[in-house]
């Protein structure tokens, strides 16, 4: 185990239709001040190397900058999974100098290099407000030469299928935003979309839902096992709950033995090698074709 994955809640000022936790602005859930309080000692007492923080917006959480604080102190790499959007929100016009400040690493969503996907998939007039975010990113020091500020894109696919092979797409998004827009990025992380929650519900509507299901299952590669997220993460709810991955936990789908609560990490012994993964149908979403895990494709 290096990595805790903490989902600091579901509240969110976007509503993507890919969306497998069914984030949106009406969203309350919110992790509560206590458990906020209790990871960094958790890092501190695994020895872990990176804390993951996601949501909804995990920005829009009180506690976010506090958080980022002290894990940084304890010299733990912090990923922040950013939506773009939120750096122009009001209120969070200075999130992006605090982020580069603290060195964080920002993962950054945007589906596609050209205005009408991204509109179309995250909501109308996100694609200029993620441009801006990017340029405003850029102009801080990230993903520019010699900096240590590292920024990176996610691609998911508008619908049912897979993600094309990383490597060239990312050469594609590169010199497309380069030539449209002066942006620089450090990688492309390709993720599939999973099965599950308001994604799962869309394909059901469209009759989708089955066929893709079979479509992951079909491209199923077995060396991908070796690289799969849950190997090394713990996924943490807002409730302080643990799963093996964000995906199972949004499927409440608990882990098979091991610590059960975000505290019993306090008295884990072992780093919790050999703990059994809890698995299930969706899971081929990370095992399928190039794989996919929260850091990009497997292969």
């Amino acid at each position: 185990m290096s990595t805790l994955q903490v989902n600091l809640g579901y509240r969110c000022n976007q509503t993507c239709s890919h969306c497998h936790v069914n984030a949106g602005p009406w969203r309350k859930e919110m992790m509560a001040k206590e458990l906020i309080d209790l990871i960094p000692e958790v890092l501190a007492r695994l020895d872990l190397h990176c804390l993951d923080l996601t949501g909804g917006a995990p920005e829009l959480h009180p506690q976010f900058r506090e958080l980022v604080s002290a894990a940084r102190d304890l010299g733990v790499e912090v990923i922040d999974r950013c939506n773009l959007t939120i750096l122009s929100e009001p209120g969070h016009e200075d999130l992006a100098e605090f982020l580069a400040d603290m060195g964080v690493r920002v993962v950054a969503s945007l589906p596609c290099y050209e205005q009408e996907r991204v509109d179309l998939q995250r909501g109308q007039g996100v694609y200029e407000r993620s441009i801006a975010g990017l340029k405003q990113l850029n102009q801080l020091g990230y993903a520019q030469p010699g900096s240590p500020l590292r920024l990176d894109l996610v691609f998911n696919p508008s619908g049912a299928s897979l993600p094309p092979a990383q490597e060239p797409l990312e050469a594609q998004y590169r010199k497309a935003l380069a030539a449209s827009h002066g942006i620089a990025f450090s990688h492309l992380l390709t993720i599939t979309n999973m099965p599950i929650q308001r994604f799962a519900r869309d394909l059901q509507h469209r009759g989708e839902l089955v066929p893709y299901q079979q479509v992951l299952r079909q491209a199923h590669r077995p060396e991908n096992l070796s690289g799969v997220m849950c190997r090394s993460l713990i996924s943490v709810s807002w409730t302080g709950a643990l799963y093996d991955c964000d995906f199972n936990q949004q499927l409440n789908l608990s882990s098979k033995a091991g610590p059960r609560e975000l505290a019993d990490l306090l008295s884990a012994t072992d780093g919790l090698i050999n703990q059994p993964i809890a698995v299930a149908d969706h899971c081929f979403g990370c095992t399928a074709g190039n794989g996919s895990s929260c850091g990009g494709s497997l292969s």
